[in-house]
Parts: structure tokens; sequence; C-alpha cells
């Protein structure tokens, strides 16, 4: 695979940003001006092949995940809805709790807080850096948890969760587990059942190198036919396309989460970024994404004053790295940085660079000259 020519990236550009908002590959972006130019001249002659498209996304997602089932596969607008057909899904009883940590995105906590009119109380836990996590959220769990929600990856800090290990837990103590996985699904390997998962949702437009506006809601059978729905509408009944029928029921299929029109233009984008993915390999995009992480961890201790906020432990790292310098303030450095074309985000108190698996390390090697000339000079780049 050319990665040069599937990353056309522009050359006075650095692009260490995917855990906000990634780049779209070159067959992407002429996925997305094929169905353009088909729907201006013939409009939705052809609309039985893009349904193909959209059964064929499900299947690729059914692959990333390792889901049992595309049927277990329901195309949302992003991680927000998909935790929401959760929080709003099951029955709460006044005095369960709901377990998240300290580092959530506002996505995966603010959804949670919002149930405390039903007598739902959060345990927010602190992770802290010197012993386990996963430990510290397994000791906050009670009789009365009902759910543990939790970030594969941190958004600020970048550390990585043992997700089997929660998941083992959860399982033997019937509390029931709901992963974000926005900031690794796309670039390491998942495996929902190995894990244990319940529920999983993430947005495209990260690291799966899509559009933002469709995400992923994986389920399990059993859950999916308990969650009580919350959206209604032509798309998520069994009988779908006979709309004379005045007697419906939900889909048996994930698909009872999608109320209406699908998102054609983003189902198309997606679908392009995913066989790039897929056909590169999710091991080998994951050897490379910590590949860089690493690289960046050990290149990043050799600049004078620049602390590594982000774990560097095996395991505990995916493609996130956080970093401050002690003496110049974050947002200042953060300026310098995008000023020069540097694309990168000030997140948890430093600057984070998330490269992936296609970023040149030789465009990683000018980053941190750049980095390290700024910080030793005490002026802009």
């Amino acid at each position: 695979m050319d990665l040069a020519h599937e990353f056309p990236l522009r050359d006075d550009i650095i692009y260490l940003n995917h855990a906000a908002v990634s780049p779209w590959p070159r067959s992407t972006a002429e996925a997305v001006k094929r169905f353009a130019d088909e729907n201006m001249v013939q409009g939705s002659q052809n609309y039985l092949d893009w349904a193909k498209t959209e059964k064929y996304l499900r299947q690729q997602l059914q692959q990333l995940l390792n889901a049992p089932s595309a049927d277990d596969i329901a195309l949302v607008k992003n991680t927000s809805e998909g935790l929401s057909f959760v929080a709003y899904g099951l029955d709460w009883t006044a005095g369960d709790n709901i377990v998240i940590s300290d580092q959530e995105f506002p996505s995966n906590r603010i959804v949670w807080e919002s149930l405390s009119d039903q007598g739902v109380t959060i345990r927010q836990v602190d992770l802290g850096t010197d012993s386990s996590p996963e430990d510290a959220l397994i000791a906050q769990m009670d009789e009365n948890t009902r759910l543990l929600a939790i970030s594969s990856v941190q958004y600020a800090s970048g550390l990585r969760m043992d997700l089997k290990r929660l998941g083992q837990h959860c399982k033997a103590n019937s509390i029931l587990y709901c992963v974000d996985a926005i900031q690794s699904l796309g670039a390491v390997e998942m495996d929902v059942q190995d894990i244990h998962a319940d529920f999983v949702a993430a947005d495209g437009h990260k690291w799966m190198l899509g559009p933002e506006g469709l995400g992923v809601f994986y389920c399990t059978k059993v859950l999916r036919e308990q969650l009580k729905l919350t959206q209604f509408g032509w798309h998520m009944v069994e009988a779908i396309g006979d709309y004379e029928q005045q007697e419906w029921l939900p889909a048996s299929s994930a698909r009872r989460f999608e109320c209406g029109s699908p998102n054609m233009v983003a189902i198309h984008a997606l679908s392009a970024s995913l066989k790039l993915l897929l056909n590169y390999g999710m091991h080998n995009v994951e050897g490379a994404v910590l590949a860089k992480t690493s690289m960046l961890h050990q290149r990043l201790a050799d600049i004078p004053d620049i602390e590594i906020l982000s774990s560097t432990t095996n395991e505990r790292y995916a493609g996130i790295v956080t970093f401050r310098h002690v003496k110049i303030d974050s947002s200042d450095l953060h300026r310098r940085l995008t000023q020069h074309g540097i694309i990168c985000a000030q997140r948890g108190g430093g600057v984070r660079f998330s490269p992936h698996f296609y970023t040149p390390d030789s465009r990683l090697d000018c980053a941190l000259e750049a980095l390290e000339l700024s910080t030793s000079l005490g002026q802009d780049l």
C-alpha cells in the first residue's frame, strides 16, 4: 500500500492530531466524490447499491470489533448517541450506582450524570498513576453497581485500560460493561467478545479516518432486546420498506436503534476508510501506532525540561502522547507549534501528539526537532 499516495498532506503540515479529527485518506475523498457525482446526475436511481454499501459497512465494523454478527452493529451519529441509548434504555432503580473514571471526556460523564433525577449516583474514580487503574475501579464497585462505563484509552492522558480484566470482573459480578472506544478503535485491535463488553460506542472521525457524523454502537443480542427504545421511525422496524403495513415491530437486529434515514454520504466515506485499515491489517496498524508512540516517548525524554504526562509503560499506551515543558506554559507551547504547522492539541495540562500508523517517522523527527529548538532557545519557532 502506497501510504504517501493515500495521505497527501501538505508539506507545511505535520499532522499529529488523530485523537481529535483525522484527515481522510485519498480513497475516502474519492469515494465521496464518486457518490456526489452520481447523485448529481441521477439522484437515488441506484439506491439499492447504496444500501449494499450500508450493509458492507456493518460487516466491516463487525470485523473491526470482532462482533459475533453484523446484526450487533448499529450506525449512529456519534458516541454520545450510543451512550445515551444505554443510559436511557435501561430501567434504573434509586440507589443504583455507575462507576466511571476521573479522566473521561465529557461525553462519557455527562450522560451518566443526567440520570441523577432517577436516584442514580456516579462514582468517579481517581485512576492515579502509581497503582493499577483497574484495581481502583474495581474497588469502587459493590452490590449496587449497575454499570461500569470506561474509555478504552483516555483522551487527555492517553492511558490505555486493561479492558479484558475489567470485563471479566463485570461478568463475574453481573455488572453491565460499557466501553467508549473512540480513542482506540482504528488504532489498536479490539475484540468485544474477548473483553466481555456489553456495549461499545465510537465515532468514525478519529482513528477510523472517517467523517464526523457517523459512528458505531455495538450491543449484545441479549441486551439489545432489553434496552428500552427512545427513538422511533421508518428505519428501525423489522419490515423495513413495507410502508403500507400498519402493525410494526422493532428490528431484531441493532438497526432497531436507527430511527430514520441513514447518512449515506458518511457511510460511503467510512466504508472506504475502513477498507484501507482492514486491508492494511489492524495488527499492522497497531504495531505501527505503538512503535511511533514509543519513539515519541524515547525522544521526548531526551529533551531538557520536557515532562511526559502519559504513561510510558508497555500495554498502557496506544496512540496518544501528552507532555509539557516545565518552564513554558502549555498554551504558549501549543500556540508556537500550531503556528508553524504542527497540528496537535492542548489537553490534560500539556500538549498532545497523536500520530497514526501512516505518519512518516521523518515527520515525527521534524516535529521533535522543532520542539527541541523552540524550547532550548526559549523563543518562537
